[in-house]
């Protein structure tokens, strides 16, 4: 029972808040008005206390009565039927109302959410009032933005753009009006001295941009937690879930950020040179403040959070200190070392997050509840240490372990601050708070009820916290570690037993050898089973896991747990006291680490590691049944055998290799999600009986060349790692080619200079560069691109040096011009190019247009990265009644040829050029085909006329926006 209630609470939290983000609620169903959250959790604790109170009567007692006395309890217990259905209807009525309320409590942290967000973008000067430490500093060599989590107030619409100068000004009045009103009123009223009319919890942005505001912005490094400042903000909301769905990677911001607590989201256009707390004038309003109020715990807590995250902040500038002059070897290993420490991740770069990830050992970058109980458990000795030689005294009163506890939660609850108090900290502390409070009572409670019970109050505490991956990931595997060491101790006292009871003294050396033996083997079953039982966990939240990190986790929890962290906490110690010798230390772990760094990205550029990620997509009927093939290895021994496990793991086995097979099964083409809108990817699979699918992959810049736009922020490594992961989660490991439609003038050096620099606006090296990076890493036959591409094999062999990767195979461009084809074996699939004439001195009319031949109809998905098995149709933004007779016509001329034309035309030159040379042939071919779709940008240049010409039936573009 209490299992299936704590369960059900977590499941019904996590349906009532899915239902309630996608669902718009009656703007009348307001339950904040009724019920106040935190009143709300306190009354589930309280029913939650009863119900166990109540359960409690189940445990029959052990006494030493003889057999007649037991013979009338059993009496006694048919005699009061009535009473039992009673007591078991209340307890149904109990566990009821804690699902309901538990319901209630995600429904109202929904609305009260849901009250503070911005619904509208908006420009707006606010007080800024900075919380916390920023995600990433600002600096702009490495084009690293700022982003900081800050409230902000006295919020008013911007008329018309602030100069810092400006908004000084806006602070020195600010002061004066606060300072004004105390000196008349000390009887301060909140409302007098506060001039905002709302307040929001925001994600501050800055990004490095060619501009003025470069200078101002480096300075945002220099805001502490608690600063208030004067800034001009660009207010955004929050994107939807369906928004990040078209996130490469599959990540979901609003998730991450609704997680967080934060409302929207706020570009920074100017930051005032001044802070509203800087000077003797705010510090004497803050004190009359503070004087008159009352001053309640949340008030201490809050001020006591800002102390040690302020304490954070001045570690993090120490060991940013002399930053640029330190390599990139050297920086990462002292922001791996700040982060083993502090939990501040701001200074490791997505190089460092990236070799983690692949290593399998990201998990070690967070502050977990190792490092918290290590803490805790030498600051206990240390403690217990001196009472016993100065104050053993004291133990007539308080007995030895309470006063480890004791120390044990202290410091577990303020280094748990000190890291952020991120769920696997604040699990710890908890916990020990929890076990060392049953103990005391004497209470018959299980650690692994305790940890359910403590899911359960962290879920009530804060609903949103089911949305983060730590919160899964760390109750699991700390359950997952206590019923493996319940079963590994039993075999280890049988183990133990027997040596003991078979051994005689005299081998003595053979016992110690084989119990070093037992300990590596338990150490890498332990490893071997955390692994198996954390991927598909694994796999559902984060899409991909890493194959190798099975074995490297073996040496590097113990170099992490037995030197790195223990060192890292002395240090952190000794930076309290003797800062000299602190910076010693850190200098020995940041060797360490650097060297650590070293091993494992030669580790993983070996050939055989390269490709160590396992893409499976799952979802919650695979992760059901890979629960039900663990159960009987969960429970306890000889409760269910285990050859029940077998059914659900032949079914899941066939089931991962029919998902498998179905992406291969009828043509189809995936658009990509890459990041910008105008950069635009599509992969085409199409199946062949005799062999594998024949996997195209398609490449384009839209950018028209008569309009200015942004450039692209993509670099060449960010857009081929999604595309590498993209295309592993479809099972692709070879392309028979990649077709770049877009012209690049940097491969080419015969254009006058003239036509070269104007046309440099649009073409960029981004696409080659990133086919340079795919061919090394996935088996491409053939390589397309539009345009000249005279230069390709000198910036191919440029590439192969700089990243010093001479094995990789080389491949050559072919012209992707007009009239080029390709026919697979069984005359199935024919890819040709329709427009782009190199030979003209024009790069606006190098584009290459593509026509995808089938006999078969090509559906057309929108790749859906945090799901790929649920990956959508491409429907053309039309009105519903066209797309239904567009649907029916497909329906109906499925057994004819059919045409995809992909479309890359920036200028109107292109279709022109076709117009002339190619609409008399074009139409002859297109009597031929009964089914002919056209995917393209909406900003594509082609016209009603062509449209006309190619005698297309459906429209679909990439960005779906109307054309």
């Amino acid at each position: 029972m209490y299992w299936l209630i704590g369960s059900l609470i977590i499941i019904v939290m996590m349906g009532v808040l899915a239902v309630a983000d996608n669902v718009i609620l009656p703007t009348d169903l307001s339950l904040l008005d009724m019920m106040d959250p935190s009143n709300l959790s306190s009354a589930l604790i309280i029913f939650a206390t009863i119900l166990l109170a109540s359960a409690q009567f189940n445990i029959p007692s052990i006494d030493s009565h003889s057999a007649d006395n037991n013979t009338f309890n059993n009496a006694s217990r048919h005699t009061k039927p009535p009473f039992r259905i009673i007591r078991y209807l209340f307890l149904a009525l109990l566990a009821t109302a804690l699902v309901i309320g538990s319901a209630l409590q995600a429904l109202v942290t929904h609305q009260q959410a849901e009250t503070t967000e911005i619904t509208v973008p908006i420009r707006v000067q606010a007080l800024v009032r900075i919380e916390g430490l920023s995600d990433s500093v600002y600096d702009a060599t490495i084009d690293s933005g700022y982003r900081q989590v800050a409230v902000i107030t006295n919020i008013a619409p911007l008329v018309a753009e602030l100069t810092p100068q400006e908004l000084a000004t806006k602070t020195s009045d600010y002061l004066d009006v606060n300072k004004n009103s105390l000196s008349r009123n000390y009887d301060v009223n909140p409302n007098e001295v506060s001039l905002k009319v709302s307040e929001h919890r925001v994600l501050l942005n800055a990004y490095p941009r060619k501009s003025a505001n470069d200078s101002q912005f480096a300075a945002l490094n220099d805001l502490q937690p608690g600063d208030e400042i004067f800034m001009s903000l660009a207010l955004a909301p929050l994107a939807t879930s369906e928004q990040a769905s078209n996130n490469p990677t599959g990540f979901d911001s609003y998730r991450w950020l609704r997680g967080r607590h934060i409302d929207g989201v706020a570009n920074i256009l100017a930051v005032s040179p001044t802070l509203v707390n800087s000077n003797e004038i705010s510090n004497e309003i803050s004190d009359e403040k503070y004087s008159k109020q009352s001053l309640d715990s949340d008030s201490y807590l809050q001020r006591f959070r800002i102390r040690i995250d302020q304490g954070r902040w001045r570690l993090r500038q120490h060991f940013y200190q002399d930053w640029s002059a330190q390599t990139t070897a050297e920086q990462q290993a002292k922001s791996v070392t700040l982060s083993l420490l502090t939990g501040d991740r701001s200074l490791i770069n997505r190089d460092t997050k990236d070799l983690y990830q692949l290593a399998g050992i990201s998990h070690l970058l967070a502050i977990s509840g190792t490092h918290v109980l290590f803490l805790a458990i030498v600051l206990a000795g240390i403690v217990v240490l001196l009472f016993d030689r100065n104050y053993s005294a004291i133990y007539r009163r308080i007995p030895r372990w309470q006063v480890r506890w004791w120390v044990m939660i202290g410091a577990a609850f303020i280094y748990a601050l000190f890291t952020g108090f991120d769920v696997p900290a604040a699990r710890t502390a908890w916990m020990l708070l929890a076990i060392g409070f049953i103990r005391l009572t004497l209470l018959p409670i299980s650690t692994m009820r305790v940890l359910l019970a403590l899911a359960v109050l962290m879920a009530w505490h804060d609903p949103y916290v089911l949305w983060q991956a730590g919160y899964w990931l760390s109750f699991i595997a700390v359950a997952l570690l206590l019923k493996y060491d319940d079963t590994s101790y039993e075999h280890q006292t049988t183990a133990t037993t027997s040596l003991y009871d078979d051994k005689p003294r005299a081998h003595i050396n053979n016992a110690l050898s084989n119990r070093v033996w037992q300990t590596i083997k338990r150490v890498f079953k332990l490893q071997f089973w955390l692994f198996l039982t954390l991927l598909p966990v694994t796999l559902l939240l984060f899409g991909r896991a890493s194959l190798w990190g099975l074995f490297i986790n073996l040496f590097a929890i113990g170099l992490f747990g037995w030197v790195i962290v223990p060192l890292n906490l002395l240090a952190g110690l000794c930076y309290l006291l003797v800062p000299s010798i602190a910076d010693i230390l850190w200098m020995v772990i940041s060797t360490i680490v650097g060297y650590l760094h070293d091993l494992m990205s030669w580790l993983t550029s070996l050939p055989a590691l390269s490709d160590a990620w396992l893409y499976t997509p799952v979802n919650i009927a695979i992760l059901s049944m890979a629960l039900l093939s663990a159960l009987p290895w969960l429970l306890p021994r000889g409760l269910l055998s285990r050859w029940l496990t077998l059914p659900p793991l032949t079914l899941l086995m066939m089931t991962v290799y029919a998902n498998q097979q179905s992406f291969v099964t009828m043509p189809t083409l995936y658009i990509l999600p890459t990041g910008d809108s105008y950069i635009t990817a599509a992969l085409l699979q199409y199946p062949t009986a005799n062999e594998d699918s024949t996997n195209w992959l398609f490449l384009a810049d839209h950018r028209p060349t008569s309009t200015r736009t942004m450039s692209s922020s993509l670099t060449a490594d960010k857009l081929s790692e999604n595309l590498k992961q993209q295309l592993g989660s479809l099972s692709v490991n070879n392309l028979e080619s990649i077709v770049v439609q877009s012209s690049s003038t940097g491969l080419t050096d015969t254009l006058i200079p003239d036509d070269k620099n104007t046309a440099n606006t649009k073409n960029s090296e981004l696409l080659p560069m990133t086919v340079a990076q795919l061919n090394s890493r996935l088996s491409i036959s053939q390589y397309w691109q539009a345009g000249r591409s005279d230069r390709w094999s000198a910036f191919q062999q440029a590439y192969k040096t700089v990243k010093q990767s001479e094995d990789t195979p080389t491949i050559s461009a072919q012209r992707c011009e007009q009239g080029k084809i390709w026919q697979s074996a069984n005359d199935e699939l024919s890819v040709q190019a329709i427009t782009g004439w190199t030979k003209i001195g024009d790069t606006n009319v190098w584009d290459c247009t593509i026509a995808l031949d089938t006999n078969l109809p090509i559906r057309v998905l929108r790749y859906n990265a945090a799901d790929p098995l649920n990956s959508l149709p491409a429907n053309s933004p039309v009105s519903p009644q066209t797309q239904i007779a567009s649907n029916q016509l497909t329906s109906k001329q499925s057994e004819s040829q059919s045409r995809l034309i992909l479309d890359t035309a920036t200028h109107q030159r292109v279709w022109q050029m076709w117009s002339l040379l190619c609409s008399v042939e074009s139409n002859n071919e297109n009597m031929l085909f009964k089914n002919i779709k056209w995917l393209g940008h909406s900003d594509s240049q082609i016209t009603a006329d062509v449209v006309s010409r190619q005698r297309i039936d459906e429209i679909i573009t990439y960005d779906n926006k109307l054309l």
